[in-house]
C-alpha cells in the first residue's frame, strides 16, 4: 500500500503526530505535501534517478519530504542533524546530491553549507531568506506529477577509510510507487503491525531503522507518534496516552527506562504494547530479562543491516530458550566462515555471511564492496559470530570494532586519522568501552610526541581540538594516555588488545 491510497480511503487518520507539540499531519495532507514536494522537484529540475538530500531534526516535514522524494523516483540521503558542517558537507559531495532541504534548527550548519558546497541548492523550513521553504510551496500544485516512479532510500555506513560511505540500493524494479514495500511485510506477517497500529518512534529519523519502519507503519495505514527527543518518562506517557501497540526501540532506551524509579514506571499503563521491537546491538542479557518480566513476553528482536543483504529475527519465547541470541534468519542462509572463507563448525566463531537474493553496493567504494562479498556471492556486515544447533545465531564482535553507543553507531578510524594529526600525538586507537548507560562509550588511548605532557590538560586540549570537526557523539567522553600502542613491525594496530583490557576491567579479569 501507500499514504496516498490511504488518503483516499481514510484521510483524516493521522499519519503522524509529534509527541511534543501534538501536531498531526493527516494522510489526507501528507499525500498533498508530499505531491507539492514531488511537483516541487521537478520544477529544480530534480528528475527520476537524482539524488536529494534531507538534515533536519525529528520535524514535523519529515515524513512528506521523504514520500515525496519516494514517488518522485529519487535516491533520498538521510543525513544526521548532528553532524558538523564539513561531515555533512562530505556526504553531499560524495552522494552527489542536487538539493539540501533542512530546517530552521540546522541553519548554523547550512549557512557553513552554503560556502562549502555551493552547488547545492537548499530549501530551509522557516527561513527567513531566500531558501524558505514555505514560501516555495505556495504556488506549487498538490496534485500528482505525471512521471510518478518509486524511490529509494541512500543511507550512509562507514567506508574503508574510516569516511562513511553511501549503501546504494537499485531503484525499485516496480515503478509503481505503490509496490510492495519488503520492511512493511516483515511488519506485518512477523512483528504484528497492522493497518490500525499505532507506533512510538523514540530515535532520530535519520537513522536507518526509525526512518525505515515508519516508512512500513505510513504503508500500512497506521499512525506514527513521532518523539522529538527521547526521554524515558515521557515514552511511557505516549504509551498510555496514545494506546501505542507497537514500537521500536535500542538498548539504551530500555535500560533509561528501567533506571526510573518504581513508583514512576508504575504510575502508567503500557498494557497496549504487542511488539516492542528492538535492534542496533544486543541488549544486555539482564536487562531484556527486566523488560520482559515488566511489558510481558513482547519484545521482538532482529540483527540486519542498512544493506539490506540478510534479517535474522527473535521473538521474546525464542529469546528465553536462547538467551543472548538475535534469532534465526528468516530471508536467508547465514554462513559462518573463518578467515580463509571456509565454513566453521556449528558452535565456533568467526565472519557473518547472508546468503540472499538482495543486491548492494557501497556507493564510490568498489573494494568495500568487494571486501564485503564472498567468492560464492554471499555477502557480509563484517560482524563476528556463531550459530548453536538449533540455528540461533549469537553475535560475539563487532563490526571492524565498530561503537555502537546508545543505538547510534561510531567509526573509530575517523577520529583516529584526526587525532594523530595533531602536533602533540604520536599515535592514537580508538575503541569502544563499557558503559551502564550508552552501551558503550567512545575511548581514545593517545601514545603524546612527549610522555611528560600526558594528563588533563592536554585531554582537554585534544578534546577541543576534535570539537571543531566532529559532532560530539564521536568526541571520546575518556582520553587515556600510554608511552606505546601495540603495534605489530608491520604496523598493524593490535586493536583487540586495546578493547579486551578495557572490557576484561569490567569483568573483574586481569589483562
Amino acid at each position: 500500500m501507500h499514504p496516498s491510497v490511504h488518503a483516499r480511503e481514510n484521510p483524516d487518520r493521522p499519519a503522524v503526530i509529534m509527541a511534543t507539540s501534538g501536531q498531526i499531519i493527516t494522510y489526507g495532507e501528507l499525500d498533498r505535501l508530499s505531491n507539492q514536494i514531488a511537483q516541487l522537484y521537478r520544477r529544480r529540475d530534480v528528475q527520476i534517478g537524482d539524488t536529494v538530500a534531507i538534515c533536519m531534526e525529528n520535524h514535523p516535514q519529515f515524513f512528506p519530504v521523504t514520500w515525496g522524494s519516494q514517488r518522485s523516483g529519487l535516491f533520498q540521503v538521510a543525513i544526521s542533524s548532528r553532524l558538523t558542517a564539513e561531515e555533512v558537507s562530505y556526504i553531499l559531495k560524495d552522494s552527489g546530491a542536487k538539493l539540501l532541504i533542512g530546517s530552521q534548527k540546522m541553519l548554523p550548519v547550512l549557512d557553513q553549507l552554503r560556502t562549502l558546497n555551493p552547488d547545492v541548492d537548499q530549501l530551509v523550513y522557516g527561513a527567513d531568506d531566500e531558501r524558505n521553504m514555505e514560501a516555495a510551496l505556495e504556488s506549487i500544485p498538490d496534485t500528482s506529477i505525471a512521471d510518478e516512479r518509486a524511490g529509494v532510500d541512500m543511507l550512509y555506513s562507514s567506508g574503508t577509510t574510516g569516511q562513511p560511505k553511501g549503501v546504494k540500493l537499485p531503484l525499485p524494479e516496480d515503478e509503481d510507487i505503490a509496490g510492495p514495500n519488503g520492511i512493511a511485510g516483515l511488519a506485518q506477517m512477523i512483528f504484528g503491525f497492522h493497518k490500525d497500529c499505532v507506533y512510538l518512534s523514540p530515535a532520530p529519523l535519520y537513522h536507518a531503522a526509525p526512518l525505515r519502519w515508519n516508512i512500513a507503519v505510513q504503508s500500512l495505514g497506521g499512525t506514527s507518534v513521532i518523539m522529538e527527543k527521547f526521554d524515558p518518562e515521557q515514552a511511557l506517557q505516549l504509551i498510555e496516552k496514545y494506546k501505542c501497540d507497537v514500537g521500536q526501540w535500542v538498548p539504551t532506551h530500555f535500560i533509561r527506562m528501567l533506571k526510573l524509579p518504581e513508583e514512576v514506571r508504575n504510575k502508567y499503563d503500557v498494557s497496549s504494547i504487542k511488539s516492542a521491537v528492538h535492534a542496533a546491538a544486543p541488549v544486555p542479557i539482564p536487562i531484556k530479562e527486566a523488560m520482559i518480566d515488566w511489558w510481558g513476553p513482547v519484545l521482538n528482536e532482529y540483527y540486519a543491516g542498512t544493506e539490506g543483504n540478510g534479517f535474522v529475527f527473535c521473538n521474546s519465547e525464542g529469546w528465553l530458550g536462547h538467551k543472548g541470541s538475535v534469532g534465526q534468519p528468516i530471508n536467508c542462509v547465514v554462513h559462518i566462515c573463518d578467515e580463509n572463507g571456509e565454513e566453521v563448525p556449528v558452535g565456533e566463531e568467526g565472519q557473518i555471511f547472508f546468503e540472499s537474493g538482495s543486491k548492494f553496493e557501497y556507493h564510490n567504494d568498489p573494494e568495500k564492496t568487494k571486501a564485503a562479498t564472498h567468492e560464492k556471492g554471499w555477502t557480509s556486515l563484517g560482524d563476528v559470530g556463531k550459530l548453536d544447533e538449533d540455528g540461533f545465531l549469537y553475535l560475539t564482535d563487532r563490526k571492524s570494532f565498530m561503537i555502537i553507543s546508545g543505538g547510534v553507531n561510531i567509526y573509530p578510524q575517523e577520529i583516529e586519522n584526526l587525532l594523530v594529526t595533531h602536533d602533540k600525538v604520536a599515535d592514537a586507537a580508538v575503541i569502544g568501552a563499557p558503559d551502564e548507560d550508552m552501551g558503550e562509550k567512545v575511548v581514545a588511548v593517545v601514545q603524546p610526541m612527549d610522555m611528560a605532557e600526558a594528563g588533563e590538560e592536554l585531554a582537554q586540549e585534544l578534546e577541543a581540538y576534535l570539537r571543531q570537526s566532529l559532532s560530539g557523539v564521536k568526541v571520546p567522553r575518556q582520553i587515556d594516555f600510554r608511552p606505546d600502542l601495540p603495534r605489530h613491525p608491520t604496523g598493524k594496530l593490535y586493536k583487540r588488545l586495546l578493547r579486551d583490557e578495557y572490557w576484561n576491567k569490567k569483568n573483574g579479569q586481569s589483562s
